[in-house]
C-alpha cells in the first residue's frame, strides 16, 4: 500500500475550506501555524482573520505596538507566541529587507519557529521537501506502522522524524504535509476513529492488532505546580483602578494585571487582612474589602494550576504612588484571559 499517494488522493477530496489553504502567501501561512500551534482551528480561525485584517502583511506587523498586537492576541493564551510573532516580523522587515525566508534552515531562524513550523512553511510555500510532524502526524504514524516509541522521547523523536521524511512526496510536499496533518485530525482522531471508512486500514498495524487505542504512546508529564494567586482589585470613589504591568520572563509577560499577592495557601479574609498590613498600597490605609464570587477560580494550564481570588478592595482614593487607571479605559489592556474573564463577569 502506497500511503502516501493514499493520502494525498483522500486530501483531494476531503480536506477542509480554510482561508489559509487559498495561499501560498509565507506570511499568511506562518501565521495560521503560529496561532495553530496550540489551539484548535474553531478558536484560532477568528484571530486569524483579525491579525490579517489589521495586519495584512508583515511590514504592518513590525510596526504595529506590542502592546497592540498582545491585546488582539487577548484570549487564546500562549502570549509568547504573540511576542515571538512580533518580533520575527521586526527581524523580518529590518535584517531580511522584507523578504520572507525561503528554505527550512532560514525559516528556523525566526523566533518561536521550530522544526515542525519552518518544514510546514517550507513545503507548502517553497515546495521544499521538509516533513512535518507534530500530533496528528504521529498519531497517524504510530497507529499504521504499530509503533510503541513514547512520541515524546528523545527516541521517538527522531524515529517520527525520520519515518515522515522518507514518505514525503518530493514531488508534492505541501500537499502531503497537509493531508497527513489533515488526516490525523478528522479521520484517525484520537478518541474513538471510524476505522470502519478508513482508507489505511488494510495495512494500518493497529487496526489488525486491535490497539489503535493505545497508540501514540506517550510519557506522562510532571503533576501540575499548584500556585496561589490572591489579585486586590482596587476601586476608587473617582472610579479608577490600579493595573501593573508584568515584567521578567514569564507566560504573562509584558500583559497587565491587578496587584498579585502570592500565597503558599489559600488565604481566607482574615489572613489576606494580616497580609495587607504591610503591603505598599495598603500600608496605613483604610479601605473596605470583599471576596469577588466567595470561592476560588482554577484556572488550569499545561503546566501548573492556578487557585486565584480577587479581593475587591473599595477606597476613597488610590495610593499617589500608582497611575491611576480609570474603569472606562480597562478593556484598554492587554490582560491574561483569567484576569479577562473576571473584568467580563465583575461588569465594572
Amino acid at each position: 500500500m502506497n500511503i502516501t499517494k493514499i493520502l494525498i488522493n483522500w486530501y483531494s477530496v476531503n480536506k477542509r475550506v480554510l482561508p489559509w489553504r487559498k495561499t501560498k502567501n509565507p506570511y499568511h501561512i506562518w501565521l495560521s501555524e503560529i496561532i495553530l500551534q496550540q489551539t484548535q482551528i474553531k478558536q484560532g480561525l477568528p484571530y486569524y482573520e483579525a491579525f490579517i485584517s489589521k495586519y495584512p502583511n508583515v511590514l504592518s506587523l513590525a510596526n504595529a505596538p506590542e502592546s497592540e498586537v498582545l491585546k488582539l492576541w487577548q484570549g487564546l493564551g500562549y502570549y509568547s507566541r504573540a511576542r515571538n510573532l512580533h518580533a520575527s516580523a521586526k527581524y523580518i522587515v529590518n535584517d531580511l529587507n522584507q523578504e520572507f525566508p525561503d528554505t527550512y534552515k532560514t525559516l528556523l531562524k525566526l523566533k518561536g519557529v521550530g522544526d515542525y513550523t519552518a518544514s510546514a512553511i517550507a513545503s507548502i510555500c517553497f515546495n521544499e521537501p521538509a516533513a512535518v510532524v507534530d500530533g496528528n502526524v504521529y498519531r497517524v504514524l504510530s497507529r499504521f506502522y504499530g509503533i510503541d516509541t513514547p512520541i515524546n522521547s528523545s527516541k521517538g523523536i527522531k524515529l517520527f522524524k525520520a519515518l515522515a521524511q522518507d514518505i514525503i512526496d518530493e514531488n508534492n510536499p505541501g500537499d502531503y504535509n497537509q493531508a497527513i496533518m489533515e488526516f490525523g485530525a478528522v479521520q484517525c482522531k484520537p478518541a474513538n476513529p471510524d476505522c470502519n471508512i478508513c482508507p489505511l486500514t488494510q495495512d494500518c498495524v493497529a487496526y489488525r492488532n486491535n490497539n489503535v487505542q493505545e497508540l501514540p504512546v506517550k510519557i506522562k508529564a510532571k503533576k501540575p505546580q499548584k500556585k496561589f494567586f490572591n489579585f486586590l482589585v482596587f476601586i476608587s470613589d473617582s472610579e479608577t483602578t490600579v493595573l501593573e504591568k508584568r515584567k521578567g520572563k514569564g507566560i504573562w509577560e509584558n500583559l497587565y494585571q491587578f496587584p498579585l499577592l502570592e500565597s503558599d495557601k489559600s488565604l481566607t479574609e482574615k489572613s489576606i487582612k494580616e497580609t495587607l498590613k504591610d503591603y505598599k498600597l495598603t500600608k496605613n490605609s483604610s479601605y473596605k474589602l470583599t471576596l469577588f464570587n466567595q470561592d476560588e477560580i482554577i484556572h488550569k494550564l499545561s503546566h501548573q494550576h492556578l487557585y486565584a481570588k480577587f479581593w475587591i478592595l473599595n477606597v476613597s482614593e488610590l495610593p499617589q504612588t500608582v497611575t491611576p487607571v480609570p474603569i472606562s479605559k480597562i478593556n484598554d489592556y492587554a490582560v491574561p484571559v483569567l484576569i479577562g474573564n473576571f473584568i467580563e463577569a465583575f461588569n465594572f
